[in-house]
């Protein structure tokens, strides 16, 4: 964290703030940066070969986008927890294997948030509650279909690409 920021906006998640940065190259300079408590994001794979996706709609594009369970850590929480917490919410799943993926920077322009991937199988029914501003439709999609949707541009959820391909590099060796 910057020690020298001065805030601009703080709701929900978005935490906005101006810090006065000094280059590697020497030059200071006041950015707008967004701190972010982090987040999980989950591909939930069946025996049969299918993934859970979500259809989620989200105002920011102006749409719905096709993505996969995924949420922000609350205070305290670790990323499995979060993600073991996220499949249950927005999927109804629960899954006794996991596997940690790696993670990935969103937005390193101005963001700090990074997303913890996971791949989670040996799923089975759990009860599950979305948060108010969540408008969520759960499929079921075979692995290799959801890389045609990535390649036909029916999947464009950056976290959503590089959880399928950690997932699929895995899988790919560990056969």
């Amino acid at each position: 964290m910057a020690v020298n920021r001065r805030p601009v906006l703080k709701l929900g998640v978005v935490d906005l703030g101006v810090e006065r940065a000094d280059l590697p190259n020497g030059v200071s300079i006041d950015l707008a940066v967004i701190r972010h408590p982090g987040a999980a994001a989950i591909v939930a794979l069946d025996a049969d070969g299918t993934i859970t996706m979500l259809r989620q709609y989200r105002h920011a594009v102006g749409g719905w986008l096709r993505e996969i369970p995924a949420g922000c850590l609350n205070a305290g929480e670790t990323p499995r927890e979060c993600a073991e917490r996220e499949l249950r919410e927005e999927a109804g799943l629960a899954a006794r294997r996991w596997d940690e993926l790696g993670s990935i920077v969103t937005i390193p322009s101005f963001c700090d948030e990074r997303i913890t991937l996971f791949l989670a199988r040996e799923l089975a029914p759990a009860s599950g509650a979305l948060d108010r501003d969540e408008v969520i439709e759960v499929e079921k999609v075979k692995l290799e279909e959801a890389f045609k949707m990535v390649r036909r541009g029916e999947i464009v959820d950056a976290k959503t690409i590089a959880a399928l391909f950690h997932a699929r590099a895995l899988l790919d060796e560990t056969r």
